[in-house]
């Protein structure tokens, strides 16, 4: 996906090391934030943090594991929004915004991204979505491009991202993708969760230089990281260490371990300052004895709150008399894409992502399999009724649970994107429906082809074509019923425990295997595909003045057979209407469920 012969501007805004457009300093005073196990005890994550990092700084925070870093980054990064949080956010003086949203680059600590795409695949999509329409297709890849060179991804361009489950690029790798999407967008404020985790010191150290440098452009860089080498430590203009979600130092990074020493905490041996910082985050200082450690921690969170919560209240205070200068007013809220941009680039995208899973092996041999089968055993029969109704279930039951394993996969994607602003909810709704339809509806074509002329069913094109618009119909509907499954519990195993229950029910409701249905659960037909894709596929194929053989010798009426009666031949059209409303109104509940992942907007 390369771009050549691009004008000279368009190649000037591929540079990821400008000036911010519009700089950020973000500020935070008592912010504590507490959770409720599943015992409904209340336990607090965040203890009253504050403080404040300025543009052209590069903020790290410090603590071991458990001691609220990645809370903190999220709350800051206004991925958390809930009543339990008390104390302030503020960018250039305001709360958070859609403005400000679209101005912060966000890098969760997991690599959510599509495995199957490649790496520059995966950073041009993101550059068409992201940036804004002003800018030329050209110049989007181009900036693209740059990114990926700069964080040492060429050689792995062209290989698939992968994940646990498909084999891609490395974790590192993968790692640094999951940076470049955010690189790419030249956010003002750029948080990173864990950035270097699991990369060896020399590719850590290469992007941590680049976020050092992003920072001489006046851009602000929060980042979480758990055990940086001393030479990664000297990059860092402030320092913010954590324990048990209390601040036991915030300040520049060159003055820490100054601090710890006047607090009598110094090291015995030349060692890594960060390695010794953890050390006293976990209550370990050099003349501790057994069971000190719980008192370590208290007496330096004591000394936090003596000698330095003043200061960092000051610096707070002075920040907020020049940073309304960077008005975030000024910062445009709207989309940086039209919907039907980003509708096409979704669309490409899904195709992509999508064709393997929806054409692979497996499903197409299992699909042939069951289509061999069923001719074969209503070969040329007269045994029709059984044919259509099991034609009937299983194009209803197979879209359903493969429709069910939707979203839920794609439910942190979804909330990463979404988070970030990236499209609106609409635009990837549409574009996953649209999407999916040639990969729905191929197999079942193949399928009733091979079935329809295999059982004996009407020899007739008229026919034929009728019973395959019903059963499209049929699938379309029942994957909407999938859909809104999976969209509203968003959990596989409870979705799929849920979707057999209601399936089962179908069914039996279904008018085949029983016919005298109690009142109290007869109401289930109506809202099951299966009902109404059953009789018009029985309209499709039989009249009332038909017969069949009921006995040896005598042939009887086809509505006295008990399946055919209790679904009859009437009302034509408003069968054809409800699986069109159920083909509407499912999906319609399916993106309601969407609205809850994510920012809906």
């Amino acid at each position: 996906m390369e771009i050549d012969g691009a004008s000279a501007a368009a190649a000037e805004e591929t540079e990821i090391f400008h000036k911010a457009k519009h700089p950020i300093t973000l500020k935070f005073e008592d912010v504590s934030y507490k959770i409720k196990n599943r015992n409904k005890i209340e336990r607090e994550i965040l203890k009253g943090i504050s403080g404040a990092v300025a543009p052209g700084e590069l903020l790290a925070m410090l603590g071991p594991s458990g001691s609220g870093k990645t809370t903190l980054l999220t709350v800051l990064g206004g991925r958390i929004i809930h009543s339990r949080i008390s104390g302030s956010v503020a960018y250039n003086g305001r709360s958070f915004s859609n403005a400000v949203k679209r101005n912060i680059g966000f890098v969760t600590q997991d690599d959510v991204l599509h495995p199957h795409l490649t790496v520059a695949e995966t950073l041009v999509y993101t550059a068409l979505l992201r940036l804004p329409s002003t800018l030329p297709r050209a110049a989007k890849v181009m900036r693209a491009e740059a990114v990926l060179a700069r964080l040492g991804l060429t050689a792995c361009r062209d290989g698939i991202v992968g994940s646990t489950l498909v084999r891609g690029v490395s974790g590192g790798e993968r790692k640094r993708v999951s940076i470049a999407q955010e690189m790419l967008v030249d956010p003002s404020l750029l948080m990173l969760d864990e950035p270097t985790s699991g990369l060896d010191s020399t590719i850590a150290g290469r992007i941590v230089s680049t976020l050092w440098e992003l920072t001489g452009g006046g851009k602000t860089v929060v980042m979480t990281i758990h055990q940086p080498s001393s030479r990664l430590f000297y990059m860092f203009h402030k320092i913010l260490l954590l324990s048990d979600g209390n601040s036991i130092y915030f300040g520049k990074g060159s003055e820490a371990m100054a601090y710890f020493a006047r607090m009598g905490h110094a090291p015995t041996l030349a060692m890594n300052p960060a390695d010794f910082l953890l050390d006293l985050a976990n209550g370990v200082s050099s003349d501790e004895t057994t069971g000190e450690r719980a008192s370590t921690k208290q007496a330096l969170v004591a000394a936090y709150k003596q000698h330095l919560h003043d200061q960092v209240r000051e610096e707070i205070s002075n920040l907020s008399k020049h940073s309304s200068e960077h008005d975030p007013g000024k910062m445009t809220s709207e989309w940086c894409t039209t919907w039907w941009d980003q509708f096409t680039v979704l669309l490409q995208r899904d195709l992509k992502e999508r064709k393997h899973e929806a054409f692979s092996l497996q499903n197409i041999a299992q699909v042939l399999a069951v289509a061999l089968l069923s001719g074969i055993l209503w070969f040329q029969s007269e045994g029709h009724v059984g044919l259509l109704f099991f034609v009937a279930g299983f194009w209803v039951l197979y879209p359903v649970f493969e429709a069910i394993f939707t979203f839920p996969p794609e439910r942190a994607l979804l909330a990463k994107e979404r988070s970030s602003g990236m499209y609106r909810l609409s635009s990837y709704f549409v574009a996953r429906m649209a999407g999916d339809l040639p990969m729905e509806l191929i197999l079942p074509i193949v399928s009733i082809t091979i079935t329809y002329w295999m059982g004996g069913l009407k020899p007739l094109a008229a026919n034929f074509c009728a019973n395959l618009g019903v059963l499209l119909l049929g699938v379309l509907a029942a994957q909407g019923f999938g859909l809104a499954l999976g969209a509203l519990v968003m959990d596989l195993k409870a979705a799929t425990t849920l979707g057999s229950v209601l399936m089962m029910s179908f069914l039996l409701a279904g008018g085949f295997y029983v016919q005298n249905i109690p009142p109290f659960i007869a109401w289930i037909k109506y809202i099951s595909p299966l009902y109404y894709t059953f009789k018009l596929q029985i309209i499709t194929q039989y009249s009332a003045e038909d017969t069949y053989q009921c006995t040896p010798t005598v042939r009887c009426p086809i509505l006295e057979l008990p399946s055919i009666n209790m679904v009859g031949f009437g009302d034509r059209v408003g069968t054809a209407a409800a699986l069109v409303i159920m083909l509407v109104a499912y999906r319609f509940v399916a993106h309601l469920g969407l609205m809850r992942v994510g920012v809906a907007r």
